[in-house]
Parts: structure tokens; C-alpha cells; sequence
């Protein structure tokens, strides 16, 4: 039977768990204090209020008052919504020399219970929300008597037709482990200490995106970013060749740069990893192919102003609209929230070559354990898509012995073109070769890469030079 699902008013939420919440069943947001648990659970209500639906959170916790005036300050309206306080009362501790502190379930429990049930019966809720289930744990020391609480709550509001959201807090001394069998779904949410994370531990009846998703909480409230799924979009396109503008380049691979391939520029600080990359994105921009250079390390005014220096005019294709250079600050963005911009600007702007400067900044930036194979999966999806995707990757040997790249990362590319000192005559000079060409041949020798007011040159092949690896070639006929 085809299930009746609502949102969670988190669409990419919604997207992770495919297609929302079950109704009229039962789920639990669980999460240290300060994770986004409550938050998640207010635009669950937000978005009934919105579908025109009858609301209710029952608060054990924070007064009403606190409630309103902390989600007005996320843009979150909740006005309408029905509010059951069940939290202590301003009074609560001078009344407290009458009962003990911890009061029993005979004396909490029963009135409790007699308020939400009215409160149910009366406002006749669609979504019911409980914040949180751990203080209606602390109303009885019985194991058995809250077990039974609980069910017979979960029971009780999901067979008046409304679906439920209970938060509950999961630090180590306290866990509420026998509700995870009670609800029919269980969403973790997670403070790394980097990024916010949410999780999808259980959903009964579906199939869900796993793996931890980054999230972010402002003035707008949550905004969820799902982690890039490469294989599950897809694009058709035509694999053709593309020029670099640069005779000797094109030369050098058997005509230019496929279209969809991924290419790593790799070499040491200075020698004009970014300058050539560059270089290819103005190219493509002048082909009316919509061009993004992501930059981790140089600001925009910077990459615009040397570009002018070696007669590359980026700033004529900006105005044209072809070409955009986007700078990312230093740990301003998760990796699932740099895939989703890159994502958005694929689909959403048919931008068709992208350009990350460097790997390394990238790595350093989105602060992930995983960052090289999250990059991959970006630059898998990328493929798909029919992007070509230029990656620029810093190597520490400024001459001395070869290295392919700084961080084992060329596993990543499908053409690799190296850049490299060389010294001659006491005047240090560079090399540049092609070492991978994965969808044509390519030429095997190394030539002289030249950048000077005059533009990028690469000239003939340097075969009167041997040893040019080495950043000290000799002469043949030496």
C-alpha cells in the first residue's frame, strides 16, 4: 500500500528520508543538548500551521514564552500553534517544602497524563510534538511504569490521527534506549566539532539516504545539506574536445580537454597551476560555456587583477555573465554544503566547467576526515553531469624528486599535467608535460611553459634536454 507521507519542513530532510514522514506514525529526534534536535522539531510544526493543519507542542521543559521568543528569532512562526506548558512553574520553588523535590508518579504523572489527553481530545491535533521524552522519563523511577507510559502516549496520539515528534537528549549517563524500539523512526543529530550533523538511524517502511548530512542553523532557522549521492544523477551529453587556446597545450594533448573528464594541474608553489587552469575556464567562458572557479586560497580581486598581468581577461567573461569566480572562505562551509552549492550551479545555472583551486586549501577548508573521497564523489557526479573539472594540487618539491601530487590525489584525475622548475644556466625556468590522458593518446615529451605580459606560451619539445625531472637538465650533447 502506497504511504501517506508529510513533511518534516526540512525539504532536504524530506529528500533524505524520501518523500517526509510516515503519518500518524510515531518518530524521535535525539541529540546532546545545543545539537538543533528542538529546532528540527518546531519546523515539523511550522509546516502543519502552514498545510493548514491543527498543531500542538507539549513542553516539559521551556515555558511558552521562552519557546516563542527564541523560534521569532529564527523567522520560525508559531503563533498559532496550540501549546500545552507542562514545565515548572515560576512558584514551583517556594510550593516545594509540600512534596519532595522529586516528586512521585502518583503525584506528577496522573496529572500530566489527564492534560495531554484533554488537550488532544479537545484541539484534535494532526502533529503533535513532545519536548522532550527525557524529563517524562524523570516523572517515574519504575522502569515498567514509564515503559507503559510511554507506549500507551505513543498509541494513544497516533490513533487520534496525528503524527508525533518526540525529542530526547542522548548524552552517555542518560539514554533513553528502549524507546528506540517503540518509534517507527529515530533521527540523530550530532555536534562535531567542526560541523552539525544528522543522522537517519531507523525508518520503518522506507528506505532512506544513510550516512551523516550537514546542517547549519541561522537566522532562517535549520538548512539541511544532504550528502552528495554521485551515482544517482546523470546527465547526457556529447564527450567532445576542448581547446585551451594555447597551439603548443592542444598540441601537447592530442587537441584539448574532453568534455565530463577530470584534469589535475599539479605542481609547485609559483610555477602557474591556477594561471593555466585559469586559462581554460576564460577559453571556455568565450564559447558562451558557463565557467566556475572556486577559490580557497586567493581573493577574486586578486586572480582578476594578476589574470590582467599575463593578458588573460577574466573580468571581460565575468561581465559577459560566462564565467564566475566564487571565493570560499576558510572553514566557512562543510563539504555537503560546498557539494550542494557546486550542485546548484550545475543544475540550476547549466554551469558546464569547474575549476577548485587548490586540493589541498579544499581538504584544510571543509575540515572532514573523508575530504578526499567526499571531494571524489563530488567530482564523480561532476562527471555525470558533463562538467569538466580542473583541480589544482600544490607539490612540496620545488625541484629534486618527482612528485605526482601532495596529497595521494591523483586517483582522482583523468589527465594529469605537471608543471616543474627546471634551472638553466642559473636562470630557473618551467617545464610542463602531460604524465595521464585517459580517453586519447597524448605527447610523451616535456616543453617550456613561458607567462609574461604577453600571455601563456608553451613552446616546441625541449628533446635537446634530458634529465628535465630533476630541475637540472643537460644537454644532449653534453
Amino acid at each position: 500500500m502506497a504511504q501517506s507521507r508529510i513533511s518534516t519542513g526540512l525539504s532536504d530532510l524530506d529528500s533524505i528520508i524520501k518523500g517526509g514522514l510516515v503519518k500518524q506514525k510515531a518518530y524521535l529526534y535525539r541529540g546532546d543538548a545545543g545539537t538543533g534536535k528542538s529546532t528540527a522539531g518546531y519546523h515539523f510544526l511550522e509546516e502543519g500551521l502552514k498545510q493548514g493543519e491543527s498543531t500542538l507542542l507539549i513542553t516539559l521543559g521551556e515555558s511558552q514564552e521562552n519557546v516563542l521568543q527564541n523560534v521569532s528569532q529564527m523567522g520560525i512562526d508559531l503563533s498559532k500553534s496550540v501549546f500545552l506548558d507542562l514545565s515548572p512553574s515560576d512558584d514551583m520553588f517556594a510550593e516545594a517544602g509540600n512534596y519532595s523535590v522529586f516528586p512521585s508518579a502518583e503525584v506528577e504523572s496522573d496529572p500530566i497524563t489527564d492534560e495531554i489527553i484533554n488537550a488532544i481530545n479537545r484541539h484534535k491535533p494532526t502533529r503533535v510534538m513532545l519536548d522532550s521524552l527525557t524529563i517524562l522519563q524523570h516523572l517515574t523511577q519504575d522502569t515498567f511504569q514509564y515503559r507503559n507510559m510511554v507506549l500507551s502516549f505513543i498509541r494513544f496520539v497516533c490513533s487520534k490521527g496525528a503524527t508525533l515528534v518526540m525529542t530526547s537528549e542522548s548524552d552517555v549517563d542518560k539514554r533513553d534506549d528502549e524507546a528506540e524500539f517503540w518509534v517507527d523512526g529515530i533521527i540523530n543529530f550530532i555536534h562535531t566539532p567542526y560541523w552539525r550533523q544528522l543522522n537517519v538511524k531507523k525508518f520503518r517502511g522506507s528506505d532512506f539516504h544513510s550516512g551523516n548530512h550537514s546542517f547549519i542553523i541561522t537566522g532562517n532557522g535549520i538548512s539541511v545539506y544532504q550528502q552528495l549521492q554521485p551515482g544517482a544523477l546523470k546527465r547526457t551529453f556529447e564527450s567532445t574536445r576542448h581547446s585551451f587556446g594555447i597551439n603548443g597545450m592542444d598540441t601537447m594533448l592530442a587537441g584539448g580537454i574532453e568534455r565530463g573528464t577530470i584534469t589535475m594541474v599539479t605542481g609547485p608553489t609559483g610555477v602557474g597551476k591556477t594561471n593555466l587552469g585559469i586559462q581554460f575556464m576564460k577559453e571556455a567562458a568565450s564559447r558562451n560555456d558557463r565557467s566556475v572557479i572556486y577559490t580557497f586560497e586567493e581573493s577574486v580581486d586578486v586572480i582578476i587583477k594578476r589574470s590582467k598581468l599575463i593578458g588573460v581577461p577574466v573580468d571581460e567573461m565575468i561581465e559577459t555573465g560566462n564565467l564566475q569566480i566564487k571565493y570560499i572562505p576558510p572553514f566557512g562551509y562543510s563539504p555537503d554544503e560546498f557539494s550542494n552549492m557546486v550542485q546548484t550551479d550545475i543544475e540550476k545555472n547549466n554551469t558546464k566547467n569547474v575549476m577548485i583551486d587548490t586540493v589541498k586549501a579544499y581538504s584544510l577548508s571543509v575540515r572532514d576526515g573523508n575530504s578526499l573521497e567526499r571531494l571524489h564523489s563530488l567530482c564523480i557526479y561532476m562527471g555525470n553531469m558533463g562538467v569538466t573539472t580542473f583541480l589544482i594540487s600544490e607539490t612540496p618539491n620545488i625541484t629534486g624528486e618527482f612528485v605526482t601530487t601532495n596529497l595521494n590525489a591523483s586517483y582522482l584525475a583523468d589527465n594529469i599535467i605537471f608543471l616543474r622548475y627546471m634551472e638553466i644556466n642559473g636562470e630557473l625556468r618551467k617545464a610542463i608535460g602531460v604524465l595521464k590522458k585517459r580517453l586519447s593518446d597524448f605527447e610523451k615529451t616535456i616543453r617550456e611553459l613561458t607567462i609574461s605580459s604577453n600571455g601563456i606560451t608553451v613552446s616546441e619539445p625541449l628533446t635537446h634536454l634530458r634529465g628535465i625531472l630533476s630541475g637540472l637538465p643537460q644537454r644532449i650533447d653534453e
